[in-house]
């Protein structure tokens, strides 16, 4: 199942009255637990299985037959953070995911109920669901993420806190899963969005090591539209692993269906557009450029996101 998305708050502006709820919008990794017959299985938001990156939430089992969405998240002096996160969610091999599970605990902040004891409830009301939520006795590094009634109060906390925005849920809605809609608005402190990258280029001190990497959006026909290019944020081991994947996938030409300007087109190696990293910036240019992004991680629990007119 693909979870239910949020849309973009219209001029960023956070919906009011009493038929909104608004919770905190979390900086982690979306997932939706299931637990059936005292096994728990951890999906990401692209239905891929990522239970065993997090065998501290093995306790999820002791649920009777659940189906939970969330956030995986962890925290970094009290705050979540998605750096932090970035180091577990790549992690497969047992042994290593268990030490990580001791030494840096994750946290999975569930906010909705789609069954509970094997009844569906995706058809019911939002409050009604939340209440089933509520009722559950949840485990050991299991929290449910907490409702508020007042949105701007919460803004101006989440923004004091550095926490990254807030969503506001319509109460009488019900869960649609795949569907990103109006009835779930989000507004964020800090712009972010996951990307694909369609080329990258070396350093130009001559070493081959990789400098930047050019980012681009599916438009609703599929096509690759062109976002810009990154020089911040991989360095290291994270950006050779990255370099060696995009190798791997070289093209010949440009995958972008628009012209990608000469300065960014200079020197550039082209790959298939596969690879999704999560980036962070300040705005977005008439053209729909990002202003001064920066690669915070590599995705490969999520879709990237599609274009759209700035």
């Amino acid at each position: 199942m693909h979870p239910m998305l949020a849309t973009p708050a219209p001029s960023g502006v956070l919906p009011r009255g009493a038929g909104w709820a608004f919770e905190v919008k979390w900086d982690g990794v979306r997932a939706l637990a299931d637990v059936r017959d005292g096994t728990v299985r951890l999906w990401s938001r692209a239905e891929r299985e990522i239970t065993p990156a997090y065998p501290e939430l093995a306790g999820l089992a002791a649920l009777d037959d659940v189906l939970l969405d969330g956030e995986v998240v962890a925290l970094d002096q009290g705050v979540p953070s998605f750096a932090a996160i970035a180091e577990r969610m790549h992690v497969r091999d047992p042994r290593r995911a268990a030490e990580l599970a001791r030494s840096r605990p994750v946290t999975f902040l569930a906010f909705d109920a789609l069954r509970v004891a094997g009844v569906d409830l995706t058809a019911r009301p939002y409050d009604e669901r939340r209440a089933a939520l509520d009722a559950l006795t949840l485990p050991e590094h299991v929290s449910s993420s907490p409702v508020y009634d007042d949105g701007e109060e919460l803004w101006a906390v989440t923004r004091e806190h550095g926490l990254e925005g807030v969503v506001a849920k319509r109460r009488g809605s019900t869960y649609r899963p795949g569907v990103r809609s109006p009835d779930w608005v989000k507004v964020a402190h800090r712009r972010t969005r996951a990307a694909l990258v369609g080329g990258w280029r070396d350093e130009t001190n001559g070493t081959g090591r990789l400098g930047a990497v050019l980012l681009g959006a599916p438009d609703a026909q599929g096509a690759l539209r062109y976002l810009g290019r990154a020089g911040s944020g991989l360095t290291g081991v994270s950006a050779r692993a990255v370099q060696e994947v995009l190798t791997s996938v070289a093209l010949p030409t440009s995958p972008f269906a628009d012209e990608v300007p000469a300065p960014d087109a200079r020197g550039t190696h082209w790959c298939e557009p596969t690879l999704v990293v999560q980036v962070r910036y300040l705005t977005r240019s008439p053209q729909g450029r990002l202003r001064q992004p920066v690669v915070r991680g590599v995705r490969d629990d999520t879709t990237p996101d599609p274009w759209e007119a700035p």
